[in-house]
């Protein structure tokens, strides 16, 4: 049982391994947080896992209201769709007025925004986060999109803003702007990050199979880029891969 005196602050639902991650970061800024996954076996696995931190673990979405205070600020980590309508549906049958739902996965825009009105005539805050940053980036510092009800982003600012990853002393967290803005500036993250991937992929087919670059050279060359204008992490990282040697099994 947890006291009504001491609930924890907030709620992540979904413990796959971006949830998993998501929840680790905000226990590891301070915050009390309650676990569910529909799966009770994987709510059990991370428990075992993380027994001594800041977690309590619930076996149902009532379970979970009830245990956390209010007003609840609960995080989804579950696959786009179907599923997402699903558990708000369910949530907003227990939720209270003022409560926050905050979806952070991969949702189209669209549905985000109709979500939130879903939520609003409820009386039930919504935020479409973007999270950026891979498994990792979850755990140690994503970068954070919320787009929804400016009354749910100042609700939930200051908890983003400290698990977000921080660059020159400032948060990668701000407000997007209403509906499913987050969402869609998430969207146009991508596509930007996956056509700079297109086009690392074919630079690297050029320098292999045209000028026969061999894999320390491709190391140097990107190593090279990386120190000029077109630094970033895609370069950087791409530079460290070429260098990499497979054990020999």
């Amino acid at each position: 049982m947890v006291s009504t005196e001491n609930k924890p602050q907030v709620a992540m639902v979904g413990l796959a391994v971006m949830g998993s991650n998501l929840a680790l970061n905000i226990e590891s800024h301070g915050y009390s947080c309650v676990v569910y996954n529909r799966s009770p076996q994987v709510t059990a696995e991370f428990m075992r896992a993380h027994h001594s931190r800041n977690f309590v673990a619930v076996e149902s979405l009532a379970e979970l209201v009830k245990a956390t205070e209010a007003p609840r600020k609960v995080f989804l980590m579950v696959k786009a769709g179907n599923a997402v309508d699903a558990v708000i549906a369910d949530l907003l049958e227990i939720l209270q007025p003022g409560d926050l739902i905050i979806d952070g996965g991969n949702s189209h825009y669209s549905d985000t925004a109709r979500r939130e009105v879903l939520c609003r005539e409820k009386g039930i805050l919504f935020l479409g986060l973007g999270v950026s940053g891979g498994e990792e980036g979850a755990l140690k510092g994503p970068s954070l999109m919320p787009g929804g009800s400016r009354q749910a982003w100042e609700l939930v600012s200051d908890l983003l803003s400290s698990i977000a990853a921080n660059v020159q002393g400032k948060a990668c967290a701000t407000y997007m702007g209403p509906g499913g803005a987050g969402h869609f500036v998430k969207m146009v993250h991508n596509g930007i990050e996956y056509g700079d991937m297109q086009l690392i992929a074919e630079a690297y087919d050029l320098l292999k199979n045209v000028a026969g670059c061999q894999p320390n050279e491709l190391s140097q060359i990107f190593g090279e880029w990386n120190r000029g204008v077109l630094s970033s992490f895609l370069i950087e990282i791409s530079a460290q891969i070429f260098d990499f040697k497979d054990s020999e099994k």
